[in-house]
């Protein structure tokens, strides 16, 4: 399927040692034709780490995108039957975030470009990215799962070892993940031994 033309949102939230693995998805995105309009969380639009600061994130997916950031949730919000998106992805996804959206909780412009999409019948793609997943936060996971129109990024456990509760999205099929959600279909195979690659 081409992507050339379609109107992809692109949501970030605070897992922010993914990000390079994120961004280069992004432009691939754009790179295929795709009109891609950025979501940020308010932690990736104010928090600096050893990863990098916000404001050079925030440039880097500007550059990127050369669309406006969507930084609020009143901004957010229009993303619904008005300006309808063919598809919302949101990668990185935190173990924070996977709970507020299974639970219906909607406080971030990221969220809110999902739930938008999902009340317009369109696709939700989403890349986890959480050192809970395999804990308190499995519930949320499947209950996303099993929730029409959200899709996911094939995930598996990073560090089985040292962190056996995490999973991380292997972002590399974000391209693929996003083809298949518009066609209706969940990219395959969605578990994967992410700490092989």
């Amino acid at each position: 399927m081409s992507l050339k033309g379609k109107h992809i949102g692109f949501g970030l939230t605070g897992s922010h040692c993914t990000y390079d693995a994120v961004l280069p998805e992004m432009e691939k995105l754009v790179n295929l034709g795709a009109k891609v309009t950025p979501f940020v969380s308010y932690t990736v639009q104010h928090t600096d780490t050893k990863f990098g600061d916000s404001a050079d994130w925030l440039k880097r997916i500007q550059e990127i995108t050369s669309e406006p950031i969507v930084d609020s949730i009143v901004k957010a919000e229009p993303f619904g039957p008005k300006t309808p998106l063919d598809c919302m992805v949101i990668a990185p996804l935190t173990g924070n975030s996977t709970s507020k959206l299974a639970n219906a909780l909607t406080d971030s412009p990221v969220l809110m470009g999902a739930k938008a999409t999902l009340r317009s019948g369109n696709p939700v793609v989403l890349g986890i990215s959480t050192n809970d997943a395999l804990g308190l936060n499995g519930v949320n996971i499947m209950r996303l799962m099993a929730t029409k129109n959200i899709y996911f990024i094939p995930y598996g456990q990073d560090d089985p070892y040292k962190k056996p509760n995490s999973l991380v999205a292997r972002m590399e099929a974000l391209v693929d993940t996003v083809e298949s959600a518009i066609a209706g279909k969940q990219y395959q195979p969605v578990l994967v031994e992410k700490f092989r690659d």
